[in-house]
């Protein structure tokens, strides 16, 4: 049976295999964990597409060009802040592309970047529920332990579904159409569903 149609706990329960066996995936998750960045996930497309990879049966690694590393700290929501986060993290992940970003300074040049206002987030969360597709509003995060911790406000049976379903909660059309566009080149089984 497809893993899209098991019941979510048992979704859940399969996601570390599946996601495990992106060995740049977990190298990423370690070596977050080692930056100790408030409130972070390794969150978005490259979690999502790990998904797809295992459903379609592709190299693991297959179309994912970045690994995004979402956190929070409103306590200083600067450029230079954002900036010692991102080569503090060249430090750890060396050639591998990973993008830092601050979710609360995300408000600060959302507007110039994609022609619509952001209200400030609240948490790394908050940044997570707005991704442009609700499909790949996830986030993933190893504790010291070495549990997994997701994240997936919509759950995770689209990802599994190969289903791209559209979030207008944030995110203007043009960016998710991009994305479409983008994701079912590398992955033709996706089925797109029309901005609302």
């Amino acid at each position: 049976m497809s893993i899209a149609r098991l019941p979510l706990d048992e979704q859940l329960a399969a996601l570390p295999a599946v996601l495990g066996g992106n060995r740049t995936l977990t190298a990423v998750l370690d070596g977050a964990r080692g930056l100790d960045l408030p409130g972070w996930w390794v969150a978005a497309g490259a979690v999502v597409q790990t998904i797809w990879n295992h459903v379609t049966g592709r190299d693991p690694e297959h179309g994912i060009k970045d690994y995004d590393l979402v956190y929070y700290d409103p306590s200083d929501p600067s450029w230079e802040a954002e900036d010692r986060a991102i080569r503090a993290g060249a430090e750890v992940f060396g050639d591998v592309p990973v993008e830092i970003r601050n979710e609360a300074r995300v408000h600060l040049w959302y507007e110039e970047r994609f022609g619509v206002p952001c209200p400030p987030y609240e948490s790394a969360e908050d940044a997570i529920d707005s991704f442009p597709a609700t499909t790949s509003a996830l986030g993933v995060r190893l504790t010291p332990s070495g549990r997994w911790k997701v994240y997936a406000p919509y759950g995770v049976a689209d990802a599994f579904g190969l289903v791209l379903r559209p979030n207008p909660r944030q995110a203007p059309r043009h960016v998710y159409e991009a994305k479409v566009a983008r994701w079912t080149e590398g992955w033709p089984e996706l089925t797109a569903l029309p901005w609302p």
